[in-house]
């Protein structure tokens, strides 16, 4: 079995994203289906990536802009996300070494800091509309996703 590089699949994850995020703009209403098969599939497929490369948050946001939510429940849906796959993570991080004992003490500056951002967030997102909310959150994936090709590409090169 041929081994692939990780950098291989960054690479077209981050082509996967800037083609759905030029495809939502391009076609603003276009949605998935809001069903359970639906939303199944693309928990599946944003955790089996996940897995793959070591980061899901650009591909969650892709599928929850599929979705077409308003704006709070967009937000909601993403920080229940964040909140149950960082409270599975981080325990994990901890029993396996990755995070040093000297570095402990960060866990809750981070928490309460990821607390302020969300209320700070908040009022930021009820000033814009809905459209321009859209706009922004698939911008910012085509951002990282830019990033994604770059990096993967530089690993490759080396």
């Amino acid at each position: 079995m041929e081994y692939h590089n990780k950098s291989t699949y960054i690479i077209i994850l981050g082509i996967f994203l800037i083609a759905f995020s030029v495809l939502f703009l391009l076609k603003p209403s276009l949605k998935f289906a809001t069903n359970t098969r639906t939303t199944i599939t693309g928990a599946g497929i944003s955790g089996f990536i996940t897995g793959i490369v070591g980061t899901g948050g650009a591909l969650r946001a892709i599928f929850l802009t599929g979705f077409n939510l308003e704006k709070t429940k967009y937000i909601a849906t993403a920080a229940v996300i964040a909140l149950a796959t960082d409270s599975t993570r981080i325990p994990l991080y901890l029993y396996q070494g990755f995070l040093l004992p000297q570095y402990y003490y960060y866990i809750p500056i981070f928490f309460v800091t990821a607390i302020g951002g969300s209320f700070l967030g908040r009022k930021i997102v009820g000033r814009i509309n809905q459209t321009t909310f859209k706009k922004i959150v698939l911008l910012s994936i085509i951002l990282v996703s830019i990033k994604f090709i770059i990096d993967g590409s530089s690993s490759i090169l080396k």
